[in-house]
C-alpha cells in the first residue's frame, strides 16, 4: 500500500523549510526503528493541520474518515469506551501525518493487557522547564541518579531525549505487574533519590514548593497516561525528534533535548545502530525490584 497525501507542499516548520511532505518522508524512513516502540499501543497525536504556528489539538479517538486497514483498540474510560488507533505500519505512520499529526504519543502499555505495562518512565525536565536558556545539567544529573538508583535494585534502564525539553529514563519490564506496582516502585525510586539529593531534585508536584529543584515526575505510570513515542518528531522550530541515546552520551558537551532533529537524525542512524534495538529482550520484574527496593530502606 502506498498513501497518497493532499497539500505535500505545506509548510509544517518555517524556520527549517519542511513540509508536510518532508515530514511524512522522515516517518516512513524512520519506521523500522519507530514501529517497534509503538506497535499494539493506543495513540495519541498531536495535529497541527497548518504547521506548528498554526491552531493545534490532541486527538486520541478515530475520527469516521479513517480508512478500514487502519488499526484500531477499543480502550476503556470513565464513563465508557474510546477507539484509538493502533500504527503497526508506516502507512499508518504516514496516514496521520496526513491528517496533520506531528508529534506522537502511546501508552506505557500494549492493549491487549492495559492494566500492566512493559514501560516504566522518569521524565525528566530542567527546573526551568522548557527555556531556551534551561541548564541541562540538572536534567543530566537526575538521569544519571536514577539509573543508579535503578542499578541498586538490578534494573537496567534506558535513556533518550524527550526532543522537547528534558530526558526520558525507561525500564523495559515483563508485564507481569500492574501499574499500581509498578507507580509505587516508580514513586520509591522517586523518593529515594531525591532524598539522597535534596538540593537537587525534589518529588514535589506543586511548583511552589520544588524551590528550583528538579521534579522527579513519575506521573506517567499510569492507566491510558501516554509518553512520546522514541523518534517522534515534536512540535517545535528545528523539527527535533525525541532520541534514544546511550549512557556515555550524556557525557557531550553539546547535548540538549533538541540535539537531533530531522536534519541530522539519518546522518546519526548511519554512524551508529539504535542504542535501544534490543530493549524489548531486557523485560524486567517491578514487583521483585519494589522487593529489593524495601530492602535496601
Amino acid at each position: 500500500m502506498s498513501v497518497q497525501l493532499d497539500n505535500i507542499d505545506k509548510v509544517f516548520f518555517p524556520d527549517a523549510a519542511l513540509t508536510k511532505g518532508d515530514l511524512a518522508e522522515y516517518y516512513r524512513r524512520i519506521a523500522p526503528l519507530m514501529l517497534p516502540h509503538i506497535r499494539d499501543r493506543p495513540v495519541t497525536v498531536n495535529r497541527f493541520p497548518d504547521g506548528i504556528y498554526g491552531v493545534h489539538f490532541i486527538q486520541k479517538s478515530v475520527e469516521d474518515h479513517y480508512p478500514d486497514w487502519l488499526e484500531r483498540a477499543t480502550v476503556a474510560k470513565e464513563n465508557g469506551e474510546l477507539i484509538q488507533p493502533l500504527v503497526n505500519s508506516a502507512d499508518a505512520l504516514v496516514y496521520l501525518v496526513g491528517q496533520g499529526a506531528i508529534a506522537f504519543h502511546v501508552t506505557l502499555s500494549r492493549h491487549d493487557c492495559p492494566e500492566h505495562p512493559d514501560r516504566l518512565i522518569f521524565d525528566l525536565d530542567p527546573p526551568g522547564h522548557g527555556g531556551e536558556n534551561d541548564d541541562f545539567a540538572p536534567v543530566v544529573a537526575a538521569a544519571r541518579a536514577v539509573r543508579d538508583a535503578l542499578e541498586a535494585v538490578d534494573l537496567t534502564s534506558f535513556v533518550m531525549t524527550s526532543g522537547s525539553s528534558g530526558l526520558h529514563v525507561t525500564v523495559p519490564l515483563d508485564r507481569r505487574a500492574s501499574f499500581d506496582t509498578v507507580r509505587e516502585f516508580a514513586q520509591g525510586v522517586a523518593d529515594r533519590v531525591a532524598g539522597a539529593h535534596p538540593d537537587e531534585f525534589t518529588t514535589a508536584h506543586a511548583k511552589n514548593k520544588r524551590a528550583g529543584r528538579l521534579y522527579l515526575d513519575t506521573r506517567r505510570n499510569g492507566v491510558n497516561q501516554t509518553a512520546v513515542a522514541p523518534y517522534s518528531v515534536r512540535p517545535r522550530p528545528g523539527a527535533p525528534i525525541a532520541t534514544p541515546l546511550e549512557w556515555d552520551e550524556l557525557a557531550d558537551a553539546d547535548l540538549g533535548p533538541q540535539r537531533f532533529h530531522i536534519g541530522n537524525i539519518f546522518r546519526r542512524m548511519a554512524q551508529r545502530d539504535c542504542p535501544w534495538l534490543d530493549i524489548a529482550r531486557h523485560g524486567q520484574s517491578a514487583a521483585r525490584a519494589l522487593e529489593r527496593l524495601k530492602k535496601i530502606d
